[in-house]
């Protein structure tokens, strides 16, 4: 294990939040407001940063084991520091929850335990929205295209630990020049939404804060009835079109750019994508047809819906609590099938489900055939047998994380519903979930252990389960191994 350089990485990543958090002070300054709660999280992340950072180590490799301690270390530490705003302004009750809330601002999930949020300082709402914006494409991801660090090989191992998705590669042979055209097609989707809810009538900073949502998939919202506040088929319309494109793989628009477009058209993530968006909404529609009072408005609602909950944004436009229960388990399905690898959405992914499936059917043709020879393909691709294991190992350790959580979150006393939205809605990043945890709802009922554990989950979810369940692997802090990890550990 490489400390000095894993010091080093996440100095960097201190001093790239105090500097973030310039923003909401400017816009709190911009509206009459104070500038400490901002000032002293700056402070404090410059004094834990800099000492860090003084020197780059002579040793700057990191390899698998501290690409996964890195991602998982800088999380929990930005998240830390990014809830003392929430709690020096007096915004939440106790730090703990300030921690729940700046934990599902950057790993997108939108989960709150506010009750109201219009009450909100302007900064705070702002820093509350941004979280997103910043956690979507990783943070590390961000502190890379920003701040170069010296060499790729140790970039690589660090997006592949943070990049959701069963495959990650670079786009250009330089790790800081990909995540530089990562943020690029990321920064200017989220200005051109920002411009068409403008053209539609939206206030600068609702504007603002609502593509911070849809860009990171998160679904904070500045109002407390989320997008639905403003009852406008042109919001819902714009907003749900941009959640789908946050939660297509960024690669396919680096594609578009260089004009690539058979391997856009004929991608099967994609096209597998929209069709389960197709017939979800299609189903959805015709079954809430009698609580609306057009085919219209059910179109409308059912489309918003499934692009927010598919895409693990979690804005509402529609109380769906109160629709019919087919409708609430299609959504609920959603919420696991998730967005696209390679986007800012969360769930298990698009990509991992095809292979299942493929690789599943498989298996069944050499049961019926011994003798048969199988290969498993995805995007016109075999895959190999490693690339199918992790596949399987990822949703093994998925599901004994989700398992665990509902049986130490049925402690809480609430009902089924609750207990496995509310894990569903963290772990797959979603937000809303169904009962108390509704899009009427929240999670401030929940203890504070339940909060931790929640928060736990929400960024085992975002980092793809492994580099938080490995923080509590003793052999991962060794200074030497028995055996070299290999190069190319992570697939």
């Amino acid at each position: 294990m490489n400390y000095r350089m894993i010091c080093f990485v996440i100095s960097r990543i201190l001093l790239m939040e105090a500097a973030l958090l310039v923003l909401p002070m400017a816009v709190a300054l911009w509206y009459g407001e104070s500038a400490v709660p901002y000032l002293i999280p700056m402070g404090l992340l410059v004094l834990c940063g800099a000492p860090l950072g003084l020197r780059r180590p002579q040793r700057s490799s990191l390899y698998a084991r501290d690409g996964l301690a890195v991602v998982a270390l800088a999380w929990i530490a930005v998240s830390i520091f990014g809830a003392i705003p929430f709690y020096v302004s007096g915004s939440m009750e106790t730090f703990v929850d300030c921690i729940f809330e700046t934990v599902s601002g950057f790993t997108t999930t939108g989960a709150s335990i506010l009750r109201e949020v219009e009450s909100l300082n302007r900064g705070i709402l702002f820093w509350r929205s941004f979280t997103h914006w910043v956690g979507g494409m990783g943070v590390l991801v961000f502190v890379m295209a920003i701040v170069p660090m010296s060499g790729d090989g140790h970039g690589m191992h660090l997006l592949r630990a943070e990049v959701p998705g069963p495959t990650v590669g670079k786009l250009v042979s330089r790790m800081s020049d990909s995540a530089k055209i990562l943020y690029g097609i990321y920064l200017v989707i989220t200005v051109l939404e920002i411009l068409l809810l403008l053209a539609g009538g939206m206030p600068l900073f609702d504007a603002c804060i609502h593509s911070f949502g849809s860009a990171g998939t998160g679904g904070f919202s500045s109002r407390n009835l989320s997008v639905g506040a403003y009852n406008n088929a042109y919001f819902d319309v714009v907003i749900g079109i941009f959640m789908l494109l946050f939660g297509v793989n960024f690669n396919l628009y680096y594609f578009l750019l260089t004009r690539k477009f058979r391997e856009v058209f004929q991608s099967e993530e994609l096209r597998t994508y929209l069709a389960v968006v197709a017939v979800a909404v299609t189903a959805i529609t015709i079954n809430i047809l009698h609580l609306y009072e057009s085919v219209g408005a059910s179109l409308r609602h059912a489309f918003f819906q499934v692009s927010s909950i598919i895409t693990t944004t979690g804005y509402a436009t529609a109380d769906f609590n109160t629709w019919p229960t087919f409708s609430k388990a299609i959504l609920v399905a959603l919420m696991f099938i998730g967005a696209c690898a390679g986007s800012t959405g969360g769930g298990i992914k698009v990509a991992r489900l095809v292979i299942l499936v493929r690789s599943s059917v498989g298996e069944m043709r050499r049961m019926l055939h011994p003798n048969a020879v199988t290969t498993t393909r995805f995007e016109g691709k075999p895959l190999g047998e490693r690339n199918i294991r992790g596949v399987y190992i990822f949703l093994t350790m998925y599901l004994l994380v989700f398992t665990v959580s509902c049986l130490l979150l049925s402690l809480e006393q609430f009902d089924l519903i609750t207990i496995f939205t509310a894990v569903a809605s963290c772990l797959n990043n979603i937000g809303p979930g169904l009962e108390v945890v509704g899009p009427m709802g929240n999670f401030a009922d929940f203890s504070a252990w339940a909060k931790l554990l929640l928060s736990f989950d929400m960024l085992a979810g975002r980092l793809e389960i492994f580099p938080m369940l490995l923080l509590f692997a003793p052999s991962i802090w060794r200074r030497k191994l028995s055996v070299r990890p290999p190069k190319n550990m992570l697939h």
